[in-house]
């Protein structure tokens, strides 16, 4: 017999006499519009089900074992540090009865009361839609398991990094099984028989997506190893730990559950304007001459190069010795790299150059520094009852049992390839407090831009250490806290710079962490990648996963951490990868192992010389539209180089491609690493597509473009191609461009509004960027270094274009806002790229007509006019114009009497 019992409005009332409880939020939302968040027990014999209704679409659960529960319905569920927003409204509207469940205006939830089965349906889909169902399993002990119901759902993305099939750059989840990295979590892994060591990295964020229609997205709040099993007629999810709390969100689209996501975990803050340039890198530089060697050869064959990463070398390196060495004492290397203030503030106004530093957990235990952190109680401690004696107190009697006062134990000993010693406990926010204070923040001071933190997974760790953790459940032990070191490092370094209130912003290379560690500052590449083009092709599919994971910024080891297994010829393969870091990577950044500098990094020195330097200077060309869409990431959760999937979900041909990404909403890229290979097929989503390297437009209905070359005037170059109607801003870029911030050779400045236009009538079509049978596009600025964008200090220009028979019309509107060092007048310079409209015959800026020029060289030398630059390209400028005016470029066309028609493509069928 089951009872079930409402707590009406201002009571609350329990009826558990038999086998089953149901209690009603107090205060009553049943049948009730704007009523907040409602909250529900389910109870099942020794089970609960807590089910907090957050919106209309976003729906909280928590499952937890034991004989009682204590519920209280105006408390909300507990998040780890993972989750950022939890001030949600609660639902528009809310039903909740016996026989419907808990409705929504978008959803509806069934719990079946025996079970605690979930039933998640979509009430926005052209019919009510049963999206899935997420059972606990009774079975499972030792932990807990979710049994999900595929149902309808064909792909599946998201999950955070795992390298799945050597070679392959595609492929979702589905029929395959991800697993974790080590015991706990997040680890470093051999890959491809030991041919590389590449990273693993718990985000535990799934998109499941129907073939026709329907999809949802499942966040699991837990921080301890999840394996999820997507081979059998059910889907499973095993972990451990109680309790285990998820998220379920529906929407209409993918975009639209990624926005819910990062709203939930927290968008990514802009990073410096710098970190979108070239940033060179080797394990490791010996001295600041060997610096200053690199440097000089790149400015010398016309690199714009924006900073250098240095790695352990800079604190003396690591040489294993009986007591430890240097490692994690984070001080400059005195003989090698003297006057490191000096050199870095020479770095930066003589030549443009930043710099970031690598830093570690670990310190050995022959420095100081060991002795004081353990004193403190800010090393991880042993709970073995083994641990190093030595220093500290004695260890705890209990035999490593969790407690609140595991700091009383000894500091966790580690041997490790760097040395003896033991790590800090970023999970304590006194020690990571104080540790930056005492290393990192005189570095800041001394002008390092970045931080590169490295091991973090952590990649040498003790199966009994016990951390600070999670006091308030008693959770100290290794799987409690694993997956979130890194996430606890990174948070560290963010706070560390608010509480110091450093006006620059903060910029971390992180090689591992878990969801919401972007919303520090951080970036993550691969780990220590093979220098093998099958390995990159891996590294394209994790790159698509991590983009549904939240990380927007996500490279490799440009050329290959592990050089000796490269097996092809070495010049191809660092031609291509350094083409695909600079179309997909934040920061460009070549690295290598090199501590016997055998090798090379920089992209003058090694590789195809020409096609290093023309596509590192279209990556610089590129920087103010990829600066944009960092800054739409910022705002609302768009991701900047997200899989085609994301904006083409309904064609097939795109759903387990990984090879083919987007730059924003407007560029398509293929990624291209294969030795040998001089062409390749390119597929294009439905609609009008523009080759970006030859302006030649092609129509296509979902299908692909047979052997594009990769090699244009002998300059290896990735497919890339816009969509009609596109608006690209640009940089100026030539032979005196230093670096990204505008700095140039002979002193000049280049300031001017530059934008690409591909003219196209494109009323008929949708999108976000398509208003009023016209597209735009809003280019957003700021000075690229500080926080103060964070408060309104932000330059916006939308440019809008339209196509109407014979003529073109571009507006760039007047900006609006500003900020320090923001230009009051600048040139203005339209690239109009044309299909179907013959040539020009006159162009006019606000009605009034430009003048022409029949030469790019007379173009150059007047202030303003136009030019016909190619058969479907006229190039137009205003002259230095005030930015508080709009500026209206009209183009007028010939009619072309022999139209060259776009080029058609070879149906999808046919691959």
């Amino acid at each position: 017999m089951t009872r079930i019992v409402r707590g009406p409005a201002g009571s609350f009332m329990w009826a558990c006499a038999i086998s089953i409880c149901w209690l009603g939020a107090v205060g009553g939302c049943q049948s009730k519009e704007r009523p907040g968040v409602c909250r529900y027990l389910y109870s099942s014999a020794d089970r609960h089900l807590v089910v907090e209704v957050l919106d209309d679409d976003l729906v909280h659960f928590e499952l937890s074992e034991g004989t009682s529960n204590t519920f209280d319905p105006k408390q909300r569920v507990w998040t780890t540090p993972m989750v950022s927003k939890t001030d949600h409204p609660g639902p528009t509207w809310i039903r909740d009865n016996d026989e419907h469940g808990i409705e929504t205006t978008d959803m509806r939830v069934v719990v079946e009361p025996h079970s605690l089965a979930v039933t998640v349906i979509d009430k926005t889909a052209t019919r009510e839609m049963e999206l899935t169902t997420i059972r606990p399993d009774r079975r499972r002990l030792g932990g807990q398991r979710l049994i999900i119901a595929p149902n309808a759902m064909r792909h599946v993305y998201g999950l955070g990094e795992q390298f799945i099939t050597p070679g392959d750059a595609n492929g979702d989840w589905l029929g395959r099984v991800r697993t974790p990295g080590c015991e706990f979590g997040n680890q470093i892994v051999l890959f491809e028989e030991k041919k590389g060591n590449v990273g693993n990295a718990q985000f535990p964020i799934m998109y499941a997506v129907g073939e026709t229609e329907g999809n949802y997205a499942l966040f699991v709040d837990h921080v301890p190893a999840q394996t999820w099993d997507f081979t059998g007629d059910h889907w499973t999810l095993d972990t451990s730990g109680d309790p285990v709390r998820w998220y379920v969100m529906t929407g209409p689209d993918l975009p639209d559950l990624r926005r819910d996501y990062m709203e939930l975990v927290g968008r990514p803050p802009v990073p410096p304007k710098k970190m979108f340039g070239l940033w060179v890198s080797e394990f490791g530089y010996d001295d600041w001459a060997e610096l200053d060697d690199k440097l000089a050869t790149l400015r010398a064959n016309k690199f714009p190069v924006d900073g250098f990463v240095l790695d352990l070398q800079w604190f003396g390196g690591v040489a294993p010795t009986p007591e430890g060495d240097g490692m994690g004492s984070l001080t400059w290397d005195a003989d090698h790299f003297p006057d490191s203030a000096g050199k870095i503030a020479q770095l930066a106004t003589e030549h443009g150059i930043g710099l970031m530093v690598i830093e570690e957990s670990y310190v050995s235990r022959g420095l100081p520094e060991h002795a004081m952190l353990a004193e403190r109680g800010y090393l991880v401690r042993d709970g073995s009852g083994h641990g190093d004696s030595s220093e500290g107190e004695n260890p705890s009697s209990s035999g490593g049992t969790p407690n609140a006062t595991a700091e009383l134990e000894a500091p966790m000993h580690l041997s490790a390839w760097w040395g003896k010693g033991g790590m800090v406990d970023w999970t304590n926010s006194a020690a990571a407090d104080s540790w930056h204070d005492l290393k990192r923040q005189p570095l800041i001071e001394d002008g390092i831009l970045g931080h590169w933190t490295d091991l973090g997974e952590p990649e040498a760790f003790d199966p009994d250490g016990r951390y600070h953790g999670f006091p308030e459940f008693a959770q100290h032990d290794q799987r409690s806290v694993h997956n979130i070191y890194n996430f606890r490092w990174a948070q560290s370094i963010h706070r560390g710079y608010a509480r110091h209130g450093v006006e620059r912003r903060p910029f971390i290379m992180s090689r591992s962490g878990t969801s919401g560690i972007q919303r520090f500052g951080a970036s993550m590449w691969s780990g220590d990648i093979g220098s093998r083009l099958c390995q990159l092709r891996t590294h394209f599919n994790a790159q698509m996963h991590m983009s549904f994971s939240g990380v927007d910024y996500f490279g490799a080891d440009i050329g290959g951490f592990q050089r000796w297994s490269n097996e092809g010829d070495l010049d191809e393969m660092y031609t291509q990868w350094f083409a695909n870091g600079a179309a997909f990577d934040v920061p460009v950044r070549p690295h290598t192992a090199n501590t016997k500098n055998k090798h090379e990094t920089a992209p003058d020195r090694i590789g195809n010389l020409a096609s290093n330097l023309a596509n590192i200077r279209l990556r610089y060309e590129l920087s103010p539209y990829l600066y944009s869409l960092a800054h739409l990431a910022y705002l609302y959760g768009e991701p900047v180089m997200p899989p085609p999937v994301f904006y083409y979900q309904h064609d097939p041909n795109v759903r387990e491609m990984g090879g083919q990404k987007m730059l924003g909403r407007d560029l398509l890229v293929a990624a291209v690493a294969e030795h040998g290979k001089t062409e390749t097929d390119v597929y294009l989503p439905a609609g009008t597509w523009i080759n970006y390297h030859t302006n030649e437009w092609i129509e296509s209905r979902g299908e692909w473009v047979s052997d594009v070359p990769l090699y244009i005037d002998g300059i290896f170059r990735l497919p890339m191609f816009a969509r009609a109607g596109a608006i690209i801003p640009l940089m100026h870029v030539d032979e005196m461009t230093m670096n990204i911030m505008g700095q140039r050779t002979d002193g000049s400045r280049r300031d001017e509004v530059i934008v690409r236009v591909y003219a196209h009538d494109v009323r008929g079509m949708s999108g976000s960027n398509i208003v009023d049978g016209m597209s735009q596009f809003t280019l957003i600025e700021d000075d690229g270094e500080t926080i103060a964008y964070q408060n309104g200090a932000v330059r916006q220009t939308v440019v809008v274009q339209a196509v109407r028979d014979r003529r073109a019309g571009v507006i760039i509107d007047l900006a609006t806002g500003s900020y320090a060092g923001a230009p009051d007048r600048r040139e203005n310079v339209v690239q109009l790229v044309t299909h179907r409209l013959g040539p020009a015959r006159a162009v006019d800026l606000n009605d009034k007509p430009l003048q022409r020029h029949d030469s790019r060289e007379a173009f150059d030398a007047a202030s303003d006019g136009w030019f016909q630059a190619g058969p479907n390209l006229v190039i137009a400028k205003s002259g230095r114009t005030a930015v508080s005016e709009p500026k209206l470029f009209g183009f007028d066309f010939e009619r072309d009497e022999n139209p060259n028609p776009p080029k058609r493509a070879r149906t999808a069928d046919s691959e």
